[in-house]
């Protein structure tokens, strides 16, 4: 089972509540969000971590919890992939290039988890009840 998913044994059986799906389905957009405003070191231990909550959250018996994990995964990872590409080819010293780069990373990241948040928390969670195996 999931370690991020903590079932509540109850007489039906066990259940997922809607606030953990609602939870679980934000974190990689706060981490992104987090990771892009102060980059360094967080953007570091962010590219990892995020690859642990990705695996956690991707296949959770909510779908719409693999789906909002997924849609973040890939701005981020996209972002950061192109920029570590195009970082490449910055003269040495150009930290001017670098502060453009985190700044169009940060305008594309951070309104777009906030548009996802938004729509996380006004969606409707009901609980899950998992099968029994």
């Amino acid at each position: 089972m999931n370690p991020a998913i903590t079932p509540t044994e109850t007489p039906v059986g066990k259940i997922v509540r809607g606030s953990d799906s609602r939870r679980a389905a934000s974190w990689m957009h706060w981490g992104n969000i987090v990771s892009v405003l102060v980059p360094v070191p967080l953007l570091i231990f962010w590219f990892g971590a995020s690859m642990l909550v990705y695996a956690m959250n991707r296949h959770h018996p909510e779908p719409r919890v693999g789906h909002y994990t997924q849609q973040a995964a890939y701005r981020f990872y996209a972002i950061t992939g192109f920029f570590t590409a195009a970082a490449t080819f910055i003269p040495g010293g150009g930290w001017t290039w670098y502060i453009a780069a985190w700044a169009a990373a940060a305008l594309v990241i951070i309104p777009w988890s906030l548009l996802d948040l938004r729509r996380i928390r006004r969606e409707e969670w009901n609980d899950i009840i998992l099968p029994e195996n």
